[in-house]
């Protein structure tokens, strides 16, 4: 017999969700005892976490340094005028806790160190990048290797976007493959520009591809790179392979 973990109030918040043959209750509570860190809470954080805290994650984690400028409020959808000023982190909590108020959401509001990095990441499931930089990127990724945690990974620009899952078997590639098919040369919104939208319709995958992660369905972007193209609304795919000179995963 299976023990409830769902109350009749979390059963009618999710029914859409738990009517979904691949997800139903046993999916659901998976999401209600799961742990997700969304790392950078701008434009794909507010786009991922949004729909991560709609849909049930049980403890969502939101790490960033950064406060509330003027400029993010085009494009950083839980982020309000009033906000200005005020931690990113302690911000978006505030607006997903009055959206749902039967999740855990902890804010962290000062830049990990790889010690403070790697306990965060010791306790979560999935390990959602939204940062802006590579810096953090390949941190993130040697971290998560080291502790085995599914990292997915997103970026957008201009009117582009691209999403990639990062699980860290034997022969999977890690970012660090991935980085090295680009190199180190990286424009940002602040150089490039940025259509509102074009951030959210990330984050949202971002969202889907953690989900998808933790119930156990679909299949994840393991291996794959989705390319977007917003202009002409058009998707493709890459396939990323593990470099036999990678640094990370291949020592």
């Amino acid at each position: 017999m299976r023990e409830d973990i769902l109350s009749p109030q979390q059963e009618q918040r999710y029914a859409r969700q738990i009517s979904l043959p691949s997800v139903d209750f046993v999916g659901q509570e998976k999401l209600q005892q799961s742990h997700v860190a969304v790392i950078g809470v701008g434009g794909l954080g507010c786009g991922a976490a949004q729909y991560l805290a709609a849909a049930g994650i049980g403890k969502l984690t939101l790490v960033d340094f950064d406060a509330v400028e003027l400029s993010n409020l085009q494009r950083q959808v839980l982020h309000q005028t009033a906000d200005i000023g005020i931690n990113k982190a302690e911000s978006a909590a505030q607006l997903l806790r009055l959206n749902n108020p039967e999740i855990d959401i902890k804010p962290i509001t000062q830049k990990l160190d790889n010690e403070g990095l790697t306990c965060l990441i010791q306790q979560c499931d999935v390990i959602v990048d939204c940062t802006d930089n590579l810096e953090t990127r390949q941190q993130l990724n040697r971290l998560c290797f080291s502790e085995k945690t599914p990292l997915v990974s997103a970026a957008a620009i201009r009117l582009e976007g691209m999403v990639t899952v990062f699980n860290y078997d034997a022969n999977s590639p890690c970012y660090q493959c991935f980085s090295l098919l680009f190199g180190e040369q990286q424009l940002s919104c602040l150089d490039a520009g940025v259509l509102a939208p074009s951030v959210g319709i990330v984050g949202a995958i971002e969202a889907t591809e953690a989900i998808k992660l933790i119930v156990g369905i679909g299949e994840p972007l393991v291996g794959r790179l989705l390319l977007g193209d917003f202009s002409t609304m058009s998707f493709r795919e890459m396939t990323l392979k593990k470099s036999s000179t990678c640094s990370v995963c291949n020592t």
